[in-house]
């Protein structure tokens, strides 16, 4: 059962899961062997894969296999949704001079598990959302960013701030998964994914 109490486990999951609309059938395209490319670097294809294969390995060392696979079928997409904001969080995080230490991100985890019943609970948490186990701690860090920004600059700035960063990154995604779309989707990430907990992730499961 998943506690109503573990938010950072479930915000931190579900908050950088439900932006698919941001990837629509246009834009441009980034050099091959590229998931995805921003202004400072790219997510190859290779590590958008290695991530969706570190998932679907712990879904199947799951008592619920079935049910956890049969639930992800946009796994890839998703995967590479997440990695794109993780990387728009951290370029905002550091261009408002707010940073996230290691021992941050422990205290954090720590304060997850025990809320959500232990380690293994909160593992499965995350892999209901399509997080590895070692995703985990990125995730933490993202939504330590994420708050730490909120915090600082409240929901009306920190919207501008995120669509800011998403189009000075020029983010450009493989057609195979779509296109990042910066004017509509910043209308989705205002409403749902950067600043919105989804409610039906923290019912009991």
């Amino acid at each position: 059962m998943i506690r109503r109490r573990t938010a950072l486990s479930v915000s931190a999951a579900s908050a950088l899961l439900v932006c698919a609309p941001l990837l629509t059938a246009c834009g441009g395209t980034p050099r091959a062997g590229s998931a995805a490319v921003l202004d400072d670097g790219r997510i190859t294809e290779s590590q958008l894969q290695a991530q969706v294969k570190d998932v679907r390995d712990a879904q199947r060392g799951s008592p619920r296999a079935d049910q956890l696979v049969a639930a992800s079928g946009q796994l890839t997409q998703n995967t590479l949704i997440r990695m794109i904001q993780f990387k728009v969080i951290e370029r905002a995080g550091q261009d408002n001079g707010i940073g996230v230490s290691r021992r941050a991100v422990q205290r954090a985890r720590a304060a997850a598990e025990q809320q959500s019943g232990g380690a293994a609970a909160l593992r499965a948490a995350y892999l209901e959302q399509g997080i590895a186990p070692d995703q985990i701690d990125g995730a933490v860090r993202m939504e330590l960013t994420r708050t730490a920004l909120l915090r600082k600059l409240g929901v009306a700035k920190v919207n501008a701030v995120f669509t800011r960063t998403s189009k000075d990154l020029a983010i450009k995604v493989n057609p195979r998964y779509g296109s990042w779309d910066d004017t509509k989707g910043t209308a989705v990430l205002a409403k749902e994914a950067w600043l919105r907990t989804s409610t039906a992730s923290q019912q009991p499961a």
